[in-house]
């Protein structure tokens, strides 16, 4: 087998939504810059670059693009075509939603929270492909980060789920419009249950991140950096079969709800 395995090596990869160390973004980041890809970042304020900064050197450039606002995205845009260099890949691992005021049932959502949370989680990878379409590779791979279910009603996470389920449908559509002038591939990376800075902003995040962990069929929680191996691979040649789709990473979870360990509260 090739040293080389993922052909990422020379290529140039954009990665937006890095944070700190947590973030799945920067486990991405790190699996490509190992693979020697040439990483680019794009973060949403002059903080969060100042920030950045300090994590990677002053060798990757930064680009601050806040994608509520469309100038900023436009602007992103016109600077990546400036280089003259094509993307081999994007990274959409961006996401938001206000928990400010607590958890509140589905239906007392308010259209002001859902809405933004709509826009910067959804519908910018839609307006950031767009903004980027002439700077993609011929064959570039485009991969967001989902989650690993978007029917299981978890009352904490609330009205995100419906948003993440609305970004998966949006990978079909892009990859249908795409497809009329390129090779341009959308996939989802759909994870499990997590240890990030954003999910700790989640209420009771932690007991839900504890019994997912019993769920998974190893009794053991995924780890952000398989995440990252997996949205690797999907950025990479290798996964070239592979458009519109998402892949659960979730070490099983899905299929072991009713393991015997959990259960075992339950049981006379």
């Amino acid at each position: 087998m090739s040293a080389d395995f993922l052909q990422l090596a020379g290529k140039t990869i954009l990665v937006t939504g890095v944070a700190n160390k947590k973030s799945v973004a920067w486990h991405v980041a790190q699996v490509l810059t190992e693979a020697g890809a040439n990483v680019l970042y794009a973060v949403r304020s002059e903080k969060r670059r100042e920030e950045v900064r300090k994590l990677v050197g002053e060798g990757p450039e930064i680009f601050v693009c806040d994608v509520e606002q469309q100038d900023q995205i436009d602007a992103l845009g016109a600077v990546i075509a400036m280089r003259g260099e094509k993307l081999a890949g994007l990274v959409h691992s961006i996401a938001f939603a206000d928990y400010a005021d607590g958890m509140k049932p589905f239906h007392e959502t308010t259209r002001r929270a859902f809405l933004r949370a709509v826009d910067i989680s959804c519908f910018s990878l839609t307006a950031l492909a767009n903004a980027l379409k002439d700077s993609l590779a011929e064959d570039a791979s485009v991969v967001t980060i989902s989650i690993s279910t978007t029917t299981m009603a978890s009352e904490n996470y609330g009205y995100m789920a419906p948003i993440k389920a609305a970004l998966d449908s949006s990978l079909a559509f892009l990859a249908k419009s795409f497809s009329r002038f390129s090779q341009v591939r959308f996939n989802a990376v759909a994870p499990g249950l997590l240890k990030t800075s954003a999910s700790a902003g989640i209420p009771n995040y932690v007991e839900s991140y504890l019994f997912a962990e019993q769920a998974t069929l190893r009794h053991s929680a995924v780890r952000t950096e398989e995440v990252a191996a997996t949205a690797a691979f999907l950025l990479s040649p290798r996964s070239a079969g592979i458009n519109a789709q998402k892949i659960v990473v979730d070490a099983g979870m899905g299929t072991n709800y009713f393991d015997e360990q959990i259960l075992g509260g339950f049981q006379k």
